[in-house]
């Protein structure tokens, strides 16, 4: 019987398992479609679909410079300890190192490279992965920088990854600048890298929420309008040093802001630096994570 890529197609999604043991399966089972799930049930493969539907907010978030483009990762597990499992570590480096050598335009088609080193999709290295962790492990997301300088910064095993893109000149090395500023960032996760980015809308809001605040206070409240806009628009240095990256006082040194500091460390060095852009993963961040209710649990056991 001949088999078909829509019969391989929907015994992967029957079961969640890479395409090419979905094919094997059905080629052995002659096209039945039950003994091809029982085939990859008994070889452990069809495992894994089960684990898919987990919540995954766990793992880690990884950046990295490979082969000189700067990658930055997140993939997810269900426990904190998988982090430390050097099996998914090595997973989550050589998801980087994909990233790195095909340059994919987005998630489904990083899934669908082949994955570094062997011959496997990315999405079959990932199942492959479920079974020898036993857990659902999830490639969430992943941004990279092809141009300029990227400097890496892994923060707490893997709790918070950030990519720092600079501009260098006069051949200088740019790394630890690189990676205060990554380290900034990681502390802070400002809204804005810099103030020419804060959008109209958003300082509408501040300024109104300001004058709010100055009209229900007594000291303040009897003051002309203009003398409340003018005060408004002096604390919006203020806002831009709380929200934006390059305003903001530098943690290391509060004598400079962090753009002063970047600009005085290159000169130190004898070049420039001019900071352009950056990545800040953080585990699970926007992902709800299940609260088990133990007590219900056990409650519903003795009934």
């Amino acid at each position: 019987m001949a088999i078909t890529a829509k019969d391989v197609q929907n015994l992967r999604e029957m079961t969640g398992v890479g395409m090419m043991d979905c094919k094997k399966a059905l080629t052995e089972a002659e096209g039945n479609v039950d003994k091809a799930i029982e085939i990859l049930r008994e070889k452990g493969l069809a495992a894994s679909a089960k684990k898919a539907g987990r919540i995954a907010a766990e793992g880690m978030a990884y950046a990295a410079v490979v082969d000189g483009m700067g990658v930055v990762v997140e993939v997810n597990a269900e426990t904190d300890f998988v982090a430390k499992n050097e099996k998914f570590v090595d997973f989550v480096k050589g998801v980087a190192a994909t990233v790195a050598a095909n340059k994919p335009a987005d998630l489904d088609a990083l899934m669908a490279c082949k994955y570094a080193g062997t011959d496997k999709t990315v999405t079959e290295q990932q199942q492959e992965m479920v079974l020898v962790i036993g857990e659902n492990i999830k490639v969430r997301r992943f941004f990279f920088f092809a141009e300029n300088v990227s400097v890496p910064y892994i923060h707490a095993g893997g709790k918070i990854g950030v990519l720092v893109n600079l501009k260098v000149e006069g051949g200088i090395d740019a790394t630890e600048i690189g990676k205060d500023v990554a380290m900034q960032i990681a502390a802070l996760n400002p809204r804005f890298w810099d103030k020419s980015q804060v959008t109209q809308d958003v300082l509408d809001e501040e300024k109104k929420i300001m004058l709010v605040q100055m009209d229900n206070d007594p000291k303040m409240a009897g003051k002309p309008e203009q003398v409340k806009v003018k005060i408004v628009e002096g604390k919006l240095n203020k806002f831009y040093a709380e929200n934006c990256l390059l305003q903001q006082e530098f943690v290391k040194d509060n004598q400079f802001s962090v753009e002063k500091y970047i600009a005085s460390a290159a000169k130190d060095l004898g070049g420039t630096i001019t900071f352009v852009n950056a990545v800040r993963f953080e585990k699970g961040e926007g992902i709800e994570k299940k609260v088990d209710d133990f007590a219900a649990e056990v409650a519903s056991m003795i009934k």
